[in-house]
């Protein structure tokens, strides 16, 4: 029998009028990949955040290798070989690669960095990774998808004997994930113990040996991976069956809302034309870096645009920024929700009436009823939970903070909304519940174009989908034609654009 890396037995977790765990056993063996899935909200971030140090357990004990352990701080968990990736990234923008990779494990030569042994030790780790970044590429020139690679790197860089991986593929398309799928096993051959959290079910079937779902805080279940079905663990996690995780509605395609023709933007992108119709939903997908971010942010001048022409509704447009963007009828919500999306210290409402303050002004005072029915209405309309405006958006789930995040600009009435991996970090039921509002919008004669990696999602809810390579696109596949080998081929490039 496989010894244990790691036992954690009775666990649970009580704050001030809550109880977040109860009585949770989690048992992780040597060389494997354990896997932890649950909605938001079910307790596995507060789990891992007592094995990491950074909570104390209001009851039960862990043990390491067998030997009973205290974890008082992140140091502990580093001293006693556990290192955590978190889904927010832990990482100093101002710093280059190479130095965010060693980050409080600097390389020195006497009282200097050897920056020799520095970028030479990044570049191995990177290249572990299978990918090509410059270590000497300062950290916020990155693409949040390079980003999450670094913070990897990181975490691969210390030799941990449980490493912790918080929806490490968030920001990773199908090809990349598959780099850091490979890096798994072999930390796994080598005797690592792996707990891998993940939204993604068919990455969690693909990968794990063991899952342990948590609902509410408790234990549902733990199984091992053979014969388990995604539809099981759906039936753990939820309490309830959930037939379809991507549902299609129906819906009466229109005339074209959103015209994009030759978008250039001087780098990455070059000739993109690309259609949206009112009543529809285009998937935009391709491999990271393709491009497909940089084509939604130079349509709202979120990036340059250097050739290229817009038309909405027939009317050429030519926005200089998201507000100018958002007056033409067109809303963008961003990919990085929490570096884009939210201000997490103010409320729901702050958040949903931000774009509309100067309209919901008298005399330079925000008229405070008509702010509070505004957010009022969208929360209510896509379904926000906990339902009181007045909480601080930084509580809610990621779920719940993609929803405001639409909500914002669904207040304006646009009619195109370009969403840019809308559930990406949330669990299945928000993803079921997102998808949900987009058919209502769709059904309602929006026209819609969702940025997306993940192909199940692309294949299940797009009306047409247009693929990127290497900044190009490809003229848009119909419903009929989406197949998942020609999408790939379209996309690795094995298929000519």
């Amino acid at each position: 029998m496989t010894a244990l890396a790691l036992e954690m037995r009775g666990i649970s977790k009580t704050f001030p009028g809550v109880r977040a765990l109860s009585g949770v056993d989690l048992l992780v063996k040597r060389g494997t990949v354990h896997a932890i899935v649950g909605e938001n909200g079910a307790g596995k971030s507060t789990l891992m955040k007592i094995l990491s140090g950074l909570y104390p357990p209001s009851a039960g004990e862990i043990r390491i290798d067998g030997g009973l352990a205290t974890i008082a701080s992140s140091a502990d968990a580093l001293r006693r070989g556990i290192a955590m990736v978190h889904q927010e990234l832990n990482l100093a923008p101002d710093l280059t690669v190479a130095e965010n990779v060693f980050l409080g494990r600097t390389p020195r030569r006497g009282p200097f960095v050897d920056r020799t042994a520095l970028r030479q030790g990044a570049r191995a780790i990177l290249a572990d990774l299978g990918t090509r970044l410059d270590p000497d590429a300062r950290l916020g020139s990155l693409t949040i998808s390079q980003r999450q690679l670094v913070e990897i790197a990181k975490a691969h860089a210390a030799r941990p004997r449980i490493v912790v991986l918080d929806e490490p593929t968030s920001s990773l398309s199908e090809h990349k994930a598959q780099a850091l799928f490979e890096v798994i096993a072999r930390m796994k051959a080598a005797g690592t113990a792996i707990l891998y959290i993940s939204h993604r079910l068919r990455e969690v079937l693909a990968i794990a040996d063991e899952v342990t779902v948590l609902r509410d805080g408790a234990l549902a279940g733990a199984r091992s991976r053979e014969g388990l079905t995604a539809a099981e663990m759906i039936r753990l996690m939820v309490g309830r069956e959930v037939s379809e995780l991507f549902p299609k509605r129906a819906a009466t395609i229109g005339a074209p809302l959103l015209q994009v023709e030759g978008l250039a933007d001087g780098g990455r992108v070059t000739g993109v034309s690309l259609e949206v119709r009112a009543g529809e939903i285009v998937g935009l997908t391709g491999l990271v870096g393709a491009g497909r971010s940089e084509v939604a942010r130079a349509i709202v001048d979120l990036g340059p645009r250097a050739a290229g022409t817009i038309r909405v509704g027939g009317r050429s447009v030519s926005p200089r920024s998201p507000a100018e963007a958002l007056a033409a009828g067109i809303a963008y919500v961003p990919e990085d929700r929490k570096g884009e999306g939210i201000v997490p210290t103010l409320t729901v409402r702050e958040n949903v009436t931000l774009p509309m303050l100067a309209g919901l002004s008298r005399l330079g005072w925000v008229r405070s009823g008509a702010e509070r029915r505004v957010a009022r209405a969208e929360t209510q309309r896509l379904g926000v939970s906990p339902a009181d405006p007045e909480h601080r958006i930084g509580t809610l789930s990621g779920g719940n903070q993609q929803k405001v995040v639409i909500a914002r600009w669904l207040a304006a009435r646009p009619s195109v909304l370009i969403l840019d991996e809308p559930t990406r970090g949330v669990d299945v039921g928000a993803k079921a519940e997102i998808h949900a509002i987009i058919g209502d919008l769709v059904a309602e004669g929006m026209g819609v174009l969702m940025i997306s990696s993940e192909m199940p999602e692309v294949m299940a809810v797009s009306d047409r989908v247009v693929v990127m390579h290497e900044g190009r696109a490809a003229p848009a596949l119909e419903r009929g034609e989406l197949d998942e080998r020609r999408i790939m081929a379209l996309a690795t490039g094995e298929a000519r654009i």
